[in-house]
């Protein structure tokens, strides 16, 4: 299977696992039967969510979920069944560093789903602790090879790029000049540093960025070295509905970012009217496709715009 992604892609993501555990019902681990069931229904009411909106026009092939095999397995086949995209992550839920979900034997649990993409999430820092950022990369290695030599589930990679406390003092702890001044330049350094040890993500799933020019050097380094069909979204980063809508716009307009994967925007709020019981199962549901749909929107409009400009 060629290298990369580049067609439209706009992932609607409900793989959170501790941090949705503990926020939204204030569970520490472990959890009881009865707790696993009841935030794996939380879960269905998302999907449900999704399903809605591919009912109400979302297009069906660009459309995709990324959901956990602990509370969404049962999501993960009937997607599946369905011939929808899927994804699932294969870190380890709140840590700092990457590592496997299920340690060596990762792959076992991939091969179990068959997702589309197999997505992981990375905290990298290239000014960060070199040998941490050396185990992590060593293991997305194993990954990524793994991956390009099945070649049946693409690989999605989610980078962040948090502040060091060097960095942050040298910005006298400002993180808004972070992001907007150092966070960019510093996200391309992680996404090279990667390559060159052998990590070769099919799409790179990108923290928002305030300027064009950032959001083509991305895409630059995503297409290096004969990358070319690499695609590039956007991640929500629990921003609220107005920095969303602003990174969507900008990104939607550079050519090399096919789409978005936005979660808490669209779903933490519903979900949480839901269970104070503002709002009924069926409100939710329509609520979540409802802002759901409006980013699809929002980023179809403005690629359009791109390819007519064109």
């Amino acid at each position: 299977m060629p290298r990369g992604y580049d067609r439209p892609l706009y992932i609607q993501p409900f793989d959170h696992r501790g941090s949705f555990q503990t926020k939204m019902f204030g569970w520490q681990s472990p959890l009881s039967d009865a707790q696993t069931a009841e935030i794996a229904a939380a879960k269905r009411v998302i999907y449900d969510g999704f399903l809605a909106a591919l009912a109400g026009g979302v297009p069906r092939e660009k459309a995709g979920i990324l959901v956990d095999e602990q509370f969404g397995a049962a999501i993960l086949r009937d997607a599946a069944a369905k011939g929808m995209t899927t994804a699932c992550p294969a870190e380890k839920s709140g840590q700092h560093e990457f590592d496997f979900e299920y340690g060596d034997d990762f792959a076992r649990h991939i091969e179990k789903f068959d997702p589309t993409f197999c997505k992981v999430l990375v905290r990298y820092n290239p000014g960060g602790d070199r040998a941490l950022n050396d185990r992590q990369a060593a293991r997305l290695k194993r990954l990524s090879e793994f991956l390009a030599g099945r070649g049946r589930s693409r690989f999605m990679f989610e980078l962040l790029v948090p502040a060091e406390k060097m960095q942050l003092d040298g910005l006298k702890g400002d993180k808004t000049a972070y992001d907007l001044e150092l966070r960019p330049r510093l996200m391309v350094e992680a996404m090279q540093e990667l390559q060159g040890s052998g990590v070769e993500p099919d799409l790179w799933k990108i923290e928002g960025l305030a300027r064009r020019e950032d959001c083509e050097r991305v895409v630059a380094a995503a297409h290096a070295g004969g990358r070319r069909n690499v695609g590039c979204i956007v991640l929500g980063r629990g921003a609220d509905d107005r920095q969303v809508r602003e990174w969507l716009e900008i990104a939607a307009a550079v050519p090399g970012y096919v789409g978005f994967a936005i979660g808490r925007t669209v779903f933490w709020d519903p979900l949480v009217a839901w269970r104070s019981k503002q709002a009924t199962r069926d409100q939710t549901v329509a609520e979540i496709a409802r802002r759901y749909r409006e980013f699809v929107d929002l980023f179809e409009r403005k690629h359009a715009s791109l390819s007519s400009a064109a």
